[in-house]
Formats: C-alpha cells, structure tokens, sequence
C-alpha cells in the first residue's frame, strides 16, 4: 500500500517500534528514530504529567539536530500513544500537549479516537489505532483514522486471539490504507513476512525491551533474553483485560503461572493473600517471539541486524514462480 509523505525516504526498515509501558521513554524513541525505525512511548510513561511537554520539546529538538547534522541519513518520525479508556484521567491533558507539539504520529488505543483524529488532523499528524478484531478495524475506520494496527496473537501486553493471517486478510477485504502488523515479530525475516502478508508496516515491542537504551528493568531485560515462547502466560488476572506476560515473573511474586489457566474475564481474587501484583512493574511483558532473543544490544545495532536479516529475505527467490 503507499506510504504516507510522513515516512517517506525515513525509514531504513519498515518498522514501527510499539510504545511499551514502562519501557519506552526518551533514549529508546531517540535511538530508533536515529537508527531508522519509528519510536514511540505512552505518553503515561511521562510522570508526572508536566513531563510529557518536557519529553516532546526534547525529542523533536534532538531529532532536529540529527536532520541537520545528517540531512542523508534523517531520522524517522516518532509518535505517541494516547489510552482513551475513561479510566485514565489524564487523556484530555495529553492530548492538548499532543496537539500543542504538533506529534507527528499519535496511536490510540482501548476507545473512540474520533476526537483524537479531528485535533491531530488540524495539525497535519495522523492517527493510528490498536485493534484486536474486525468489529474495532470498521469502527476505528468510521472514525476517519489514518492507520490501523493489528494486534495479533502473540503480541507482548494486551493482545489478540487472532491469526495475523486471518485478521489481516480479512481487514484487507474493505481497507486499503495503511496497517502495522503486530504479533511476536522478532527478527527481519518476519519484518518482511509482514509486508508480504499485505501489511505495511512490522510493529515490533518486545524485541527491543533488551536493549542499552530501553527504560525495562534490568531484570526483565534478562528474562526476554533467558526465556523462550514456552514462558509467556496469556491472562486477564493482572490488568483486567487479556495480555501476555513472562510465566517467571509471575513465579517470583509467588504465583503459580498454571493457577492462571482457565481463568475469565476479572481474573480471581482467591489468588492474592493481600495485594494483586501489579501488571507491567512487578509482573513483565512479553511477546511470544523470544525464542530468537539472544543478548542485550544497542538500538543501532539491533535494527542494523534486522535490515541485515530482511535484505535476506528479500533476496530469496521464489520457489514456484
């Protein structure tokens, strides 16, 4: 599908770099946007609230000195993640800060963002939506979005049920426009298995939580890199809604991850003597694509190995054609 003026000649691998809570701040959305990839952060990973200003002016002044510095090699545009769940109180103060920084790419995601599209339009940005589902793609559509993401199976933190195969044909039924693909993309050859599924761009999480310049614990970066797809639990319990997370992170807080299955919606109180463990800080995120997670590397070098990987597959011929 085209790309939009906003990406264009600024990307050095078609690669989203999903915003993590916790995780992604200031150093990880520079050092992708430097190294070609689009970087994005929660704008709740700002606190308290006043900071999220101070975050904008210094990316959009860092990314500013780059260009000018290597007007070649530019970097790629970084975006913010808005939650419009009513259960977030600073939405509407993030999105005027938003608005006021002129983001060049917002994500929404777990509500309407048709207000979010109108202000963000008024700006020139665009507005890309996290779904699970075609029921969300056609109403995030009606909504007037620029872009949609679809959070597939296996995807780190609240993911989908669904096949990216069987979502993403479908989506492509009745949308031409642009989708990030989601969904335990770890490697360049699935960045390019992405586009050839008919997705545009990869959206990519987990694969850089162990990274120099991601804000993870060091104890979580650890275990993305020790573990394997086999430790990844898919629950309700933590957040209240499903997502994935690492089975030994809920071991070290005292659960056992197989108490978790067959758990519904709203999760089990019987579980916790006292204080349900908290999602993201004390209970980690992950993707099911770590299997192929072997170290803790700089941003450079990971998305230098990813274009390394993709050119590969790019070049591997057709076997029927």
């Amino acid at each position: 599908m085209p790309i939009p003026a906003l990406f264009e000649n600024r990307l050095r691998l078609p690669v989203i770099g999903s915003p993590m809570f916790l995780a992604s701040g200031v150093e990880l959305v520079l050092a992708q946007c430097r190294a070609g990839v689009v970087g994005c952060f929660p704008s709740l990973n700002a606190r308290p609230a006043d900071q999220l200003g101070v975050w904008l002016a210094r990316i959009k002044a860092e990314l500013a000195a780059w260009d000018a510095a290597n007007p070649q090699q530019p970097a790629a545009p970084f975006g913010v993640n808005l939650i419009l769940h009513k259960s977030n109180p600073r939405q509407r103060d993030d999105l005027d800060c938003v608005v006021e920084h002129r983001v060049p790419l917002v994500i929404t995601s777990v509500g309407r963002p048709d207000k979010v599209v109108e202000r963000v339009h008024g700006h020139g940005g665009l507005v890309f939506h996290d779904v699970v589902n075609v029921r969300h793609a056609r109403k995030a559509i009606d909504c007037g979005v620029d872009g949609l993401i679809l959070v597939c199976a296996g995807a780190g933190g609240h993911a989908g049920t669904l096949s990216p195969f069987a979502l993403l044909a479908e989506v492509r039924e009745f949308w031409d426009g642009p989708i990030a693909l989601a969904g335990a993309i770890s490697d360049g050859r699935a960045v390019r298995a992405a586009e050839v599924m008919g997705a545009d761009f990869a959206y990519m999480g987990t694969r850089f939580i162990p990274t120099a310049e991601s804000a993870a614990a060091d104890g979580h970066k650890r275990m993305v890199v020790d573990d394997a797809c086999a430790d990844i639990v898919y629950t309700p319990v933590f957040s209240g809604i499903w997502a994935n997370y690492l089975a030994n992170s809920v071991r070290a807080t005292g659960i056992d991850p197989t108490a978790l299955q067959g758990v519904q919606d709203g999760g089990r109180s019987d579980l916790f003597d006292d204080n349900k463990p908290r999602a993201w800080s004390e209970v980690w995120s992950a993707g099911q694509g770590i299997g192929p997670i072997h170290r803790i590397q700089p941003v450079a070098e990971l998305v230098a190995q990813l274009r390394r990987e993709y050119a590969a597959a790019v070049a591997i011929p057709a076997a029927f054609a």
